[in-house]
């Protein structure tokens, strides 16, 4: 059976480096992918160019993640366009009343979203994390019973080969893995379209502007956290090469 699947993040790209694989993975395979991405990025850096604004920045950032999530196959997206780096200071529960209503508009039947330090240790990212378990059972409500959306959160092991000077390892246990090796192209492209992270994307997945995609692991690991409106109990770490694939249907 096909599914409608919601990514929830913090800044354009963040679908890209952290699920773009799975995500041109489920829409090549008939399912329905949307995007909520939280702010429009406009503290990032903005690599080869140059912008009189923060306001141009954002709108050059939105339109990079238009074009990734193209190649991806992005259904649609929705933009809240928080503060860039102050969704910390938003009162949590108005945060996850927002997604909540993004979830309680599309139905999905599973939502994935950052793990609770966010993988690299940004505040934006912890703060998205919490909101969104906080809006998933908020939305609950509004499904019948049993057939609540499961939520996930997306671990990204291998960022720190590259990345081994910054932010706090993600601690939250993996429970499966999905196999991207058909799509690491896709996601390759898809990091391309952000050329005004550049250099992000060349620490992390070097060689990647270049059109060299073998840094791009062949899986993306995933930790479940809810289904059927019940928290699920996390399991013993396991090695990732013995992790269970992530059944998509």
């Amino acid at each position: 059976m096909k599914k409608r699947w919601l990514f929830v993040f913090a800044h354009p790209d963040d679908e890209t480096f952290a699920a773009g694989g799975t995500i041109a993975k489920l829409s090549s395979t008939g399912h329905e992918v949307y995007l909520a991405c939280a702010t429009s990025g406009c503290k990032g850096k903005s690599g080869e160019f140059h912008f009189s604004s923060r306001e141009e920045l954002a709108r050059y950032r939105e339109q990079e993640m238009r074009s990734a999530c193209s190649i991806l196959g992005v259904a649609d997206i929705t933009l809240y366009r928080y503060p860039d780096g102050g969704l910390q200071e938003i009162e949590p529960r108005k945060l996850a009343e927002r997604i909540a209503s993004t979830i309680v508009e599309l139905r999905p039947d599973a939502i994935v979203t950052f793990p609770p330090d966010g993988v690299t240790g940004h505040p934006d990212h912890i703060a998205i994390s919490a909101a969104t378990l906080m809006a998933a059972e908020l939305a609950e409500a509004h499904y019948p019973m049993d057939k609540q959306p499961s939520l996930y959160y997306t671990s990204i092991p291998h960022y720190y080969d590259y990345c081994k000077d910054s932010g706090p390892k993600d601690k939250c246990p993996i429970s499966a893995r999905i196999d991207i090796s058909d799509y690491r192209g896709h996601k390759g492209k898809a990091l391309q379209a952000y050329r005004s992270q550049i250099y992000s994307v060349n620490r992390a997945y070097p060689g990647v502007m270049e059109d060299d995609y073998s840094v791009i692991c062949n899986y993306e690991f995933y930790t479940l956290v809810r289904a059927n409106g019940q928290p699920r109990q996390k399991k013993t770490a396991l090695p990732l090469d013995e992790l269970p694939m992530l059944d998509l249907m």
